[in-house]
């Protein structure tokens, strides 16, 4: 996690930092690209945004949306290998100044008073209601967005709790039950019909596997590309529905991570 950094009480003391493009985004903010760029009022260009999460010099909330990418990017690696980087956008890169962060963080500034919301301001944006993270308490689209996450995060862990021969298949004739099967052929529709960009994301995996997220209206899947799939349901609060492989998910796998963004070539 980078250090708050020095300034006056306009300055904004960085905590993190998250990349907004169209192979990596914060999956709380909807179920593609477009849609979470809508949530923040960006247009989706197809070169992505960075979003800088941090507190002003009163301790108020505040998300910085940037278009310089790869500034974003090279902070996230080097955080991630335990480096400092200074991470300060230009003011010419940057596209939005929105109040609030739409993800909980654990962290805050020091020196500065605790994390709260701005206070309403002037001008066309002085109304907007301060970005918040979802109510883990509750079930929805983003919950169930952010339930995926941890599955794809904690693989090993949510996979050893499946004993395959309790696992329904995706084969003919044994077909996982209603809700489930309707995910699953709306991910195989993807593959005549594209879906908007984000709906499809390969990451890596172990080996040669990859783990696949895929999204659609209403439901998540999370799977890995030698392995079984995960779907999780708006309408089924909390339930994380496993499918067996069977003689057809290997190949829709196969043809859905053809078909997916990669943020490893991406950025």
């Amino acid at each position: 996690m980078p250090e708050a950094g020095n300034g006056h009480d306009d300055a904004l003391y960085v905590l993190t930092a998250v990349l907004l493009t169209p192979a990596r985004f914060p999956s709380v903010l909807g179920d593609d690209y477009p849609e979470a760029c809508a949530a923040l009022g960006l247009e989706p260009y197809a070169e992505g945004y960075g979003l800088v999460l941090g507190q002003d010099g009163q301790g108020a909330r505040w998300t910085v949306a940037t278009e310089d990418v790869s500034l974003v990017a090279c902070a996230i690696a080097a955080w991630d290998c335990g480096m400092e980087y200074d991470l300060s956008p230009d003011e010419g890169t940057i596209a939005a100044v929105l109040p609030g962060w739409p993800l909980a963080l654990a962290v805050s500034a020091p020196g500065v008073p605790a994390p709260h919301d701005p206070e309403p301001g002037p001008g066309p944006d002085g109304g907007r209601a301060p970005l918040t993270p979802p109510d883990i308490t509750r079930w929805g689209p983003a919950q169930r967005r952010l339930g995926a996450d941890e599955i794809a995060l904690r693989w090993a862990d949510w996979r050893a709790q499946v004993d395959d021969a309790d696992v329904t298949s995706a084969g003919p004739g044994e077909r996982p039950r209603g809700r489930a099967r309707r995910a699953l052929e709306e991910a195989r529709a993807y593959l005549d019909s594209p879906p908007p960009p984000g709906r499809i994301r390969s990451a890596f995996a172990t080996g040669s596997a990859r783990t696949l997220r895929v999204d659609g209206p209403g439901w998540s899947l999370v799977a890995r590309t030698d392995d079984i799939a995960f779907v999780l349901l708006d309408d089924e609060p909390g339930g994380v529905l496993p499918v067996g492989r069977g003689p057809e998910l290997p190949g829709l796998l196969r043809a859905l991570d053809e078909l997916a963004l990669r943020p490893d070539t991406a950025v």
